[in-house]
């Protein structure tokens, strides 16, 4: 993986993978087959076409999880960093990250103050949700979000040292959004270019707070709604300056959409078409969209569809009928996705996407096209 630069103290994982992406727009492509490799089934599943074409490489990092360790009843969160190592955040134990190296093999658990008492009152799982990376003065940081009312959104070192966390209340002192009876359990983090940052209080009060660099409130944008600039589960966001500009693009995930917004918080732009879309990731022209309904959408630069990866409806109705194949691994299909909740890119165009399924799932499309 190419490091991040060392003098640029807001480039961020997901940025620095901007340059190894291909810029050639593609042809929007409605609904790409799944392959099967061969009739005896002894190869992993293709999904996608062209230049777009990936294998399947289902339960990644699974086996080599230690005795014991487990993704509880989800994996939810995933970025890389400059050297190359995956942090998945879960709903298991220990902790509420694994950290594998580039070939899958476990490396550590990080995060056991995201963990949190079960119904039980005996147990304790991680309630890992939204994460990612961003270098600051040659350090990298990882920003969690919890997405548990009692708990912190938190900054932390590599080595899982805490730098700063916030709570509930430290978010209503700055911006008077959270009085007694308001909901707040937030689900991610993204950058914006001048070293500050957005947390979506997508599961919450259904809005997102900028800070900037010196982590001082700036503003919140949106409120419940439907209307242009509103939002139903704003539930993942990043930092979009495919055209030169910066903005905030949001997956706006129970309009069935996704939303800009320029830096001062005023919307710009509204694209439908999705089903539920989970969380965004972007490397050089191409934006990457998991959708928890069973898919993971590729965009160009245009943000016309060039590839719906994993597509197919008879499997989505299956998947979505009372959510109950979330819990019947015995019932999983290679090349088929259930819930993606989040992906990114890896800097050889590879994209790893995590599930909000029981017993969670990493699976690792490997570019072939």
């Amino acid at each position: 993986m190419t490091n991040p630069s060392k003098d640029n103290p807001q480039l961020t994982r997901r940025a620095a993978m901007k340059t190894l992406a291909s810029a050639s727009a593609v042809a929007a492509i409605s609904a790409p087959a799944i392959h099967a490799a061969d009739k005896a089934g002894k190869k992993n599943a293709l999904v996608g076409e062209g230049e777009h074409t990936y294998e399947c490489l289902h339960d990644w990092g699974m086996d080599s999880l230690p005795a014991g360790a487990h993704y509880g009843n989800a994996s939810h969160g995933v970025t890389i960093d400059s050297a190359g190592l995956i942090y998945i955040t879960h709903y298991g134990d220990p902790g509420s990250i694994f950290v594998f190296d580039p070939d899958g093999k476990f490396v550590k658990s990080m995060g056991d103050f995201h963990q949190q008492a079960d119904s039980d009152g005996k147990s304790k799982n991680g309630r890992g949700h939204g994460i990612d990376l961003r270098t600051e003065g040659g350090e990298e940081f990882i920003y969690l979000s919890a997405s548990e009312s009692s708990l912190d959104f938190v900054k932390m070192n590599l080595a899982g040292e805490i730098v700063w966390r916030k709570g509930r209340e430290a978010l209503h002192e700055v911006s008077g959004k959270y009085p007694a009876d308001a909901k707040y359990r937030p689900t991610n983090v993204s950058f914006s270019p001048d070293g500050g940052y957005f947390l979506g209080d997508g599961y919450g009060s259904g809005i997102i707070h900028q800070f900037d660099k010196d982590d001082n409130y700036l503003r919140t944008i949106g409120e419940v709604g439907t209307e242009n600039g509103q939002f139903k589960t704003p539930h993942g966001q990043w930092l979009d300056e495919r055209d030169g500009t910066a903005k905030l693009v949001v997956a706006d995930r129970a309009n069935e959409r996704l939303q800009w917004f320029d830096m001062e918080g005023n919307h710009l732009e509204t694209l439908g078409g999705f089903l539920f879309p989970a969380d965004i990731d972007i490397a050089g022209e191409v934006m990457l969209v998991p959708d928890l309904h069973c898919r993971v959408t590729l965009l160009d630069k245009d943000n016309q569809v060039i590839t719906h990866l994993g597509e197919d409806a008879a499997w989505r109705e299956r998947a979505l009928d009372g959510f109950k194949m979330r819990g019947q691994r015995e019932n999983w299909l290679p090349g088929k996705f259930i819930h993606p909740h989040d992906a990114c890119f890896d800097a050889d165009g590879n994209i790893f996407v995590t599930e909000w399924v029981s017993t969670g799932r990493v699976t690792k499309l490997r570019k072939v096209g």
